[in-house]
């Protein structure tokens, strides 16, 4: 990178909040991540030289576009600020970040003001997920099935089963992990949520069967949900620090983006005889770790991954390099990816832990890697972390964006 982009600080939503049932739409949530941010960051709002909104499925949820306007309209402190909108699927708010990063790159500003958010509990659940249909390749996609998603990552667990062999205890107990992590979370959408015994098994009745290969705990939590974080040039954030007396600050000190086709099985086909089920996606964290500068992921203190389903955490697990391609299953049977492990996932509870409000998740995957890392995770800390990444993917691994994220001293 041209330039460092530092994070000054940011804010997320309770996720398991439903805006419409407080008589409050996408606007109100957009209104209170962006002044709890200003506010978490030390900030007045004439700071803020540009806006990036990620936001996926505004125009079906609430018929409502042009979200990049939106800000100003409930925060008018920010009126005449530049702003734009920014859509990727669930990885939308990682896009808008990667926007933001390459404005104070090119030093045209030095301090932005990047938000993502997403409305689903507005509508009935079948309608939500017609609508997030629209991430995949509309009729073209040659899947069979009631439900596009899980039918699509139950698909990648019958890939997995198919060259590698796949036990699915393994995929229960990344389920069990994320749910367990989330209950540390104050803000997880299931925080509050009660399993049995039977839970975390193929149990037909406690665990049901959603579409082949994926079960009802293999899901991620679609949600509402907003959040923000200011990002800030070497030059801003030094000056900033010392005016608050920061003793350290969060940097993305390296990130990698990388697109595929929005055809699920096209991707398979690809990478038939390749030692990656999706190579794009390991270019994608190769390309953070050249930024950043490390070499691979003995250098992480954690990740925080997209677990939309528990199948995209398995393979994100091979991806990163914890184990070799097709061999997840050791990384979850030896613990490393527990608290306290070799290398902890989804401290947050993730996706299917924390919740998924699909445009905002980059963004809260990169708050929650600052936090880690500025120490400030309160019970769902990572002792001694001082580097995390992330990986965010939108549709069945069509964008890929991923962030290495450290702390500077000061």
């Amino acid at each position: 990178m041209s330039a460092p982009v530092y994070i000054l600080g940011g804010y997320q939503t309770d996720f398991a909040k439903a805006w419409s049932r407080h008589g409050q739409d996408i606007s109100d949530m957009m209104r209170e991540a962006t002044l709890e941010a200003l506010a978490a960051s030390q900030l007045d709002a004439s700071a803020i030289e540009s806006i990036h909104v990620g936001n996926a499925f505004g125009e079906l949820q609430r018929n409502q576009a042009h979200l990049g306007a939106m800000v100003a309209q409930v925060v008018p402190e920010l009126w005449g600020v530049p702003a734009m909108r920014h859509e990727g699927a669930c990885a939308s708010s990682s896009l808008a970040v990667l926007t933001a990063m390459a404005e104070i790159e090119a030093g045209r500003y030095d301090c932005v003001l990047v938000l993502g958010a997403e409305e689903f509990k507005n509508t009935a659940g079948d309608v939500a997920s017609v609508n997030q249909n629209a991430a995949a390749w509309q009729g073209r996609e040659d899947i069979d099935c009631t439900f596009m998603w899980p039918a699509a990552f139950g698909l990648l667990a019958q890939e997995y089963e198919r060259r590698y062999g796949l036990d699915r205890k393994y995929l229960n107990r990344i389920a069990q992990i994320n749910y367990g992590n989330a209950k540390r979370n104050p803000l997880a959408q299931t925080r509050k949520w009660q399993f049995d015994e039977l839970s975390f098994t193929d149990d037909d009745q406690a665990n049901p069967l959603i579409e082949p290969g994926t079960r009802r705990q293999d899901c991620g939590q679609i949600t509402d949900g907003a959040c923000a974080v200011v990002l800030a040039s070497a030059r801003f954030a030094a000056e900033h620090a010392a005016r608050q007396g920061s003793k350290s600050l969060a940097r993305i000190s390296g990130w990698g983006h990388r697109n595929a086709g929005l055809r699920l099985r096209d991707k398979i086909e690809r990478s038939q005889g390749q030692p990656y089920v999706f190579g794009h996606v390991r270019q994608a964290i190769e390309d953070a770790w050249g930024r950043a500068g490390i070499g691979g992921v003995q250098a992480l203190s954690g990740i925080e991954t997209h677990d939309c389903f528990t199948t995209t955490e398995y393979m994100a697990i091979d991806h990163f390099g914890l184990t070799a391609p097709g061999q997840s299953w050791q990384a979850v049977e030896e613990g490393w990816i527990e608290p306290g492990g070799r290398c902890p996932i989804n401290p947050s509870g993730g996706l299917i832990g924390c919740g998924h409000p699909v445009g905002a998740t980059g963004s809260r995957m990169l708050f929650d890697a600052a936090r880690q890392v500025t120490g400030q995770a309160g019970e769902c800390q990572i002792e001694g972390a001082s580097r995390i990444q992330t990986l965010n993917i939108g549709g069945s691994c069509a964008t890929v964006v991923s962030f290495v994220v450290e702390a500077e001293a000061r």
